[in-house]
């Protein structure tokens, strides 16, 4: 019954990196209400206020209502104090954006670019454009709190390093943090490019939804795994990796990975592209194929639907392993629209359980294109913002 009773109330914050995280929902607070919110005396508040303000992360913020004498005064997390590079990297795009600490974008740009370029080629440009950004934004590099990138293979999450990238020829093991800092300067963090893309949907459009699925279909096919509210990346981080999921009755077609029968070498971009070929149709890309769909072709329209039953095959299992509230399709096969949308819920909803499906949506992407870059935005301001990383930040400017 006393455990029972303590799981009821959260632990009160104690130094001031934890007392700063009650900040973070943007809402003003006085000297008096943190008093209130921590147990803390007035003189120890009134001291982790200071240490927070010396770090830029709060500023005053005008004047609370009286209630009788001086009005107090009122304090909010400062989100401009510095800013972060958000950098979505897919096989043939290349996204980045500058946002402030609340993961607001400041400034963005969107290019043609080619993975398989290689990591000298592709890190270069993103150093350049980078640099640029910044100074569009009215920033200096120096006020970079961390550089967060998605690349679109498999990532040991720990060193940042890609593991048998299948089309990413040339970077397997390529040491993506230190290149990228000794190209800028700040502290870098990497990640699955669908894993920053579903860390983006659930900041911007869906965080009251706890258990989360976010799939996307381009090139590559993968999932970012959201439960309890966090990602998950497994023991390897290679959770999520949908796109070498054997399909039933594939056969022996082979995939890029070196097996036979994966969802991506079925239902992926360059699959769908190929498929089409062989019927006739002039397409060479993915956005091809959205294109053509959007234009109304029946043969187009119907390959991507299908595409759309094969990944809501896959999907259905993973409904019954993990029953999550939401499933989000992005990526730009996406962009089809009801074709792909129609073909996944078809399967998903005829072959889970009810009880798995009671409450289930199967929704669009509701951050579209910039979900990568905010969710790659997020990966950093998350480790910078953390008790821990601001508590080292007030020392570091105590013994400065």
């Amino acid at each position: 019954m006393l455990m029972e009773g303590l799981a009821k109330f959260p632990p009160r914050p104690t130094g001031a990196g934890d007392m700063f995280q009650l900040f973070r929902d943007g809402a003003p607070r006085t000297r008096a209400s943190l008093v209130s919110e921590t147990g803390q005396s007035r003189s120890t508040v009134a001291a982790r206020i200071d240490a927070l303000r010396s770090v830029g992360l709060l500023v005053p913020a005008g004047e609370a209502s009286s209630t009788g004498g001086r009005p107090p005064s009122t304090f909010a997390f400062d989100p401009r104090s510095r800013i972060v590079l958000g950098v979505d990297l897919g096989a043939t795009h290349a996204r980045i954006a500058v946002t402030d600490l609340a993961g607001e974008p400041l400034t963005h740009l969107d290019e043609p670019l080619a993975i398989a370029d290689g990591p000298e080629h592709v890190l270069s440009w993103v150093a350049e454009a980078g640099d640029k950004l910044v100074a569009q934004a009215g920033r200096h590099r120096d006020e970079l709190a961390g550089i967060g990138i998605g690349l679109p293979g498999p990532v040991d999450h720990t060193t940042g390093r890609p593991v048998n990238p299948p089309i990413m020829p040339g970077w397997d093991g390529t040491d993506v943090p230190a290149e990228l800092h000794r190209r800028l300067g700040a502290p870098v963090m990497v990640d699955n490019d669908v894993n920053i893309m579903a860390l983006g949907e659930h900041r911007t459009i869906a965080p009251d939804v706890d258990d989360l699925l976010f799939v996307k279909v381009a090139t590559g096919i993968g999932a970012g795994v959201i439960m309890d509210g966090h990602l998950r990346r497994g023991a390897q981080g290679a959770a999520g990796d949908l796109g070498h999921v054997t399909v039933p009755g594939a056969g022996d077609i082979p995939c890029r990975c070196g097996n036979t029968g994966c969802l991506e070498a079925v239902a992926g971009g360059a699959a769908l592209v190929e498929q089409l070929r062989r019927a006739g149709a002039t397409v060479a890309t993915t956005a091809d194929i959205v294109a053509l769909v959007r234009s109304g072709d029946v043969a187009a329209g119907q390959a991507v639907r299908q595409a759309g039953r094969d990944v809501g095959t896959v999907l259905a299992a993973s409904v019954s392993l993990l029953n999550p509230s939401r499933i989000v399709i992005g990526g730009i096969l996406a962009g089809a629209g009801e074709h792909l949308m129609a073909g996944i819920r078809e399967v998903v909803y005829q072959r889970s359980l009810p009880l798995a499906t009671q409450h289930l949506r199967i929704t669009p992407s509701g951050a579209g294109a910039q979900a990568g870059v905010v969710g790659a935005a997020v990966l950093v301001i998350e480790q910078y913002l953390a008790p821990a990383s601001v508590e080292s930040l007030i020392n570091a400017k105590e013994d400065s």
